[in-house]
């Protein structure tokens, strides 16, 4: 029997390595943007769902709130997003995007297909690869 504690024999070694791959892809797009790799993952939920409490983007993005509140911060500052207190529960924050923000959605419209040129993969390749992560995800 082979060693199973071989490198090579690892699942998640190829995962971290393609992980931080995809991020190396998106690092030079998002520079133009200002934006860090997290920081574009609540602009797209946010271009998608305009108005989102933290909660929501924390299960969205698989982040918790000791990640997210500093980032969301930092977007702040930069104006991109609004913070207010749900008046039906001043516990509950909602996050939502300024005219700055909602104008930044033009530029990032050219993100996918520059990654998916730069990758080398066609879509099917790419919804096959999609599918048994969002698989392993699910579990």
């Amino acid at each position: 029997m082979e060693d199973l504690l071989k490198l090579e024999h690892q699942v998640c070694f190829p995962v971290y390595a393609f992980s931080r791959e995809i991020t190396s892809l998106y690092r030079p797009l998002l520079d133009e943007m200002d934006l860090t790799y997290p920081q574009y993952l609540v602009m797209l939920v946010l271009w998608e769902e305009k108005e989102q409490t933290v909660n929501q983007l924390g299960e969205k993005l698989h982040l918790d709130s000791g990640t997210l509140t500093p980032l969301l911060k930092r977007l702040v500052l930069k104006g991109l997003v609004g913070r207010i207190r749900s008046k039906i529960d001043e516990r509950v924050v909602l996050i939502s995007l300024t005219e700055l923000g909602v104008g930044m959605r033009a530029k990032a419209q050219c993100i996918p297909g520059k990654i998916m040129e730069t990758m080398g993969l066609s879509i099917d390749e790419l919804l096959v690869l999609k599918g048994i992560i969002n698989k392993v995800l699910a579990k």
